[in-house]
């Protein structure tokens, strides 16, 4: 009812914003791909749409006439949506996920906003990974003890590789005998920078249990990685891909980015091609998002306009379902080249579930590291956050305090 003190306010800011979207319309002559939409999960409404009954195309209808959401961006959203509701069905209450971050990297990239050190700082490493696989037996004791098992295990960063083979196995087993694992769980370690990916560290992530990887081009033109400021080149890419194929028993996810500097619609065509030619499982096509903390927009480089990126990321909609992948989940930010977005392309049932469960909130993840964010859902959907400090040496100062605060998440869970 419009009189309802909830609903009331509600309807009010809904004509607002559909006043001033019109508005903003009629002035710029065009419309957004995501409409009067700002938010960073699209996919909440037509979730909630199918799952009180609408189908498909009401869904795609309700994006369409309440919210002005293009054709394409309909169809990424509700197929998203199906997809999240599959895992949503899939999961006990009494699953959890966990992520475990590793903020270190070879070297920064130009683009990068996240929380990762590089070169000198990585001498932190060793006294950092004290710290984290204290946590974890703090978090898998709480975990434990609120009878709570592990669905989905992401470790990731920084570039979690740049850990050493004997340093990642004494990670995944701490990992695996501090927490209570459900039967066949997905574990992903990112893999992302070839120039961190050796044979040694590929069996020890198998070894551990690990069964899903990154090997991360976002693009395969040696000048734009360049411009990105990656020390590897696209035959370094080829030849990690190679060696992980080789080892076996890991499904590959491969992310690209569309907006990066001194790139073209051709040019990010001709990586698409071929990244698709290796077949991973995965394949996560981005849209360049410069945040305050990214080196580019500090320097204003020069970058694909809002139209290059929007055929680029048309081309990638196109090949890749043509080429039998499908999108299982999406995201937007901040900043990102013409208002687009991130979409996940899978092939058929091999989902990250984690990636779902992390965008849609279908369950707590239990976060341990520095800058790692604790999300805890509670009844009613609402979502109860705690955060790690942030840098190493703060991380690892404080860790004391850090562990303390997860053992009281028994509480919570109970």
């Amino acid at each position: 009812p419009q009189d309802d003190p909830v609903v009331a306010p509600r309807l009010t800011r809904r004509t607002l914003q559909r006043a001033f979207y019109l508005a903003a319309v009629d002035c710029l002559g065009a419309e957004p791909p995501w409409g009067m939409l700002s938010g960073v999960r699209p996919v909440k409404l037509p979730t909630r749409a199918l799952a009180a009954g609408a189908t498909p195309a009401q869904a795609e209808g309700m994006l369409r006439d309440q919210y002005h959401v293009s054709p394409l961006r309909r169809h990424l959203a509700v197929a998203c949506a199906q997809a999240s509701l599959a895992v949503k069905g899939s999961l006990q209450p009494e699953e959890i996920s966990l992520y475990v971050g590793i903020p270190f990297c070879p070297t920064r990239c130009a683009y990068c906003s996240f929380i990762s050190a590089a070169g000198s700082a990585n001498r932190l490493i060793p006294q950092y990974l004290e710290a984290l696989l204290t946590e974890i037996d703090a978090a898998g004791a709480a975990a434990r003890q609120a009878g709570k098992t592990v669905r989905a295990v992401y470790i990731g960063g920084g570039t979690p590789t740049t850990l050493e083979a004997d340093q990642l196995a004494r990670l995944l087993e701490r990992v695996g005998t501090a927490f209570a694992l459900a039967p066949g769980t997905e574990c992903t370690v990112e893999a992302g920078r070839p120039d961190t990916i050796t044979r040694e560290k590929l069996l020890a992530i198998r070894a551990g249990g690990g069964n899903r990887i990154s090997v991360n081009p976002q693009t395969m033109s040696d000048p734009v990685l360049a411009a990105i400021g990656r020390s590897h080149r696209a035959a370094d890419i080829r030849r990690a891909y190679a060696l992980a194929r080789e080892v076996g028993g890991l499904a590959i996810n491969m992310d690209l980015i569309a907006g990066l500097p001194g790139d073209t619609p051709q040019g990010f065509r001709q990586t698409l091609e071929e990244v698709m030619a290796l077949a991973p499982e995965n394949l996560t096509v981005h849209t360049l998002a410069l945040k305050k903390g990214a080196r580019l927009r500090q320097e204003d480089t020069p970058l694909p306009t809002g139209d290059q990126v929007a055929a680029m990321l048309d081309d990638a909609w196109a090949a890749l379902e043509a080429g039998g992948y499908a999108p299982y989940y999406l995201y937007r930010q901040k900043f990102m080249s013409g208002g687009f977005e991130n979409v996940g392309w899978t092939r058929p049932g091999q989902e990250n579930l984690y990636n779902i469960c992390i965008m849609e909130e279908l369950c707590s993840i239990l976060a341990m590291g520095g800058g790692a964010s604790t999300k805890l859902v509670c009844s009613g959907g609402r979502l109860e956050r705690h955060i790690d400090p942030k840098y190493p040496t703060e991380y690892i100062a404080n860790i004391d305090r850090i562990c303390a605060a997860k053992a009281k998440l028994e509480a919570f869970f109970l």
